[in-house]
């Protein structure tokens, strides 16, 4: 009877826009932090079948997670992978086992399912001074970006059109621009560097287990950087515009509901589902509904639009396969260009603890592998130690003296 009546509600509310913002929502992802995913994959050198499981799973996590809470909780929940996450893969392939990467997915995801269930999301981000999360979450994306550059090398003329219709495209229309930036480069790869489109066809998702693998490297250097950066840098600003939108949804339920998606997905090789960030402002706007009560049809909408791209995985990664590895390398750094702006000018903005930010922000960037540990989880350690030596501590010493 429940049922019933959710399903009455659902299509009584159902409407145009809400569809039309969710399936936005859904193809911005897919345009642009999609392609950090498969450059992730390029580090790991796996295969087109791997690949296709893990884009399998992180399109099946984002839709079961973000259909069941839009429906439960009546509000346009938008849910996805973890951008930042995958961009830290990057910097840890291949020194790192895709079977160690599982183990710490499994990890995270156990950390924060206590952290959603015991309520502490909010204490534990005020624990973590906001430039220090902020700086390193820049100085992961800042690779990405410096990536664009790079690609000038091997592929000018590419490069600098992808360049010049981001710009182009981000003056006319912001919300659009990344996926007229995806056809744009698709179009560049063809006409000058001689891509072929014919291997792109309807391809089916075909999941492969992968068995999980426990270590302290994996933990350490990708667990405990992941679990970080999807508080910080995508639930933290997620529950935000949830809040600005007029949604008093409490975080604990989309956490827990989050959290366990991603240890089923892990096993396929899906990496930690979070609440969006990005794409949400897209579902949780007035051009999703006029009216918010009606608003979670965006939210479902969206669930529905990645669960169709789960179960035709494999023509996406035979789309982006088909193109050359400097294609995904611009289309990422691009994408990531607004996320790489908000983190510096977020760590910039703490002037309490700018240079303690700062450290941060250039051991991250580093890349440096040191002890078997990647530079996210450095550049925390740096970053924390020059907080207190420079900041808590001088200014207890300070106040005492006065």
């Amino acid at each position: 009877m429940c049922c019933m009546q959710f399903h009455k509600q659902l299509l009584k509310d159902l409407s145009i826009p809400a569809i039309a913002a969710g399936f936005v929502a859904v193809l911005v992802s897919y345009s642009g932090p999609l392609a950090i995913f498969f450059q992730a994959a390029q580090s790991a050198e796996i295969s087109s079948a791997m690949m296709t499981s893990w884009v399998w799973a992180i399109s099946i996590g984002a839709a079961v997670s973000g259909i069941f809470l839009s429906l439960w909780l009546k509000v346009p929940v938008v849910t996805a992978w973890s951008a930042p996450g995958t961009a830290l893969l990057v910097t840890l392939f291949p020194g790192l086992s895709l079977n160690e990467a599982i183990g710490a997915y499994l990890t995270a995801a156990m950390i924060i399912f206590v952290i959603g269930v015991t309520g502490s999301f909010d204490r534990i981000i005020r624990m973590i001074p906001p430039g220090i999360a902020s700086a390193m979450m820049a100085g992961i994306l800042f690779q990405f970006g410096v990536g664009v550059f790079v690609s000038l090398e091997s592929v000018p003329a590419l490069a600098i059109g992808m360049i010049i219709a981001y710009l182009l495209f981000k003056r006319l229309t912001p919300r659009y621009s990344l996926v007229l930036l995806l056809i744009a480069g698709v179009t560049l790869a063809v006409l000058l560097e001689g891509a072929s489109l014919e291997g792109v066809s309807v391809q089916f998702a075909d999941p492969q287990f992968i068995r999980p693998e426990w270590t302290w490297n994996a933990t350490l250097s990708l667990a405990i950087p992941l679990v970080l950066v999807s508080l910080t840098g995508q639930f933290l600003p997620g529950m935000a515009i949830l809040r600005t939108s007029g949604y008093s949804t409490p975080a604990k339920p989309i956490v827990i509901v989050a959290s366990l998606t991603s240890f089923f997905t892990a096993f396929f090789g899906g990496i930690t589902t979070v609440i969006a960030a990005i794409t949400a402002a897209i579902c949780t706007s007035k051009e999703a509904h006029e009216d918010p009560d009606k608003r979670y049809v965006a939210g479902v909408a969206n669930g529905v639009f990645y669960l169709i791209g789960g179960i035709f995985a494999g023509t996406i990664v035979a789309l982006f396969t088909s193109l050359p590895g400097e294609f995904v390398a611009v289309l990422a750094g691009l994408a990531l260009i607004g996320a790489i702006s908000s983190n510096i000018s977020a760590f910039a903005a703490e002037k309490s603890h700018l240079e303690a930010s700062v450290i941060t922000f250039i051991a991250t960037a580093s890349g440096i592998s040191f002890l078997g540990l990647g530079s996210a989880f450095w550049g925390v350690v740096v970053g924390a130690l020059a907080y207190n030596l420079l900041h808590r501590r001088f200014n207890s010493l300070n106040h005492k003296t006065q």
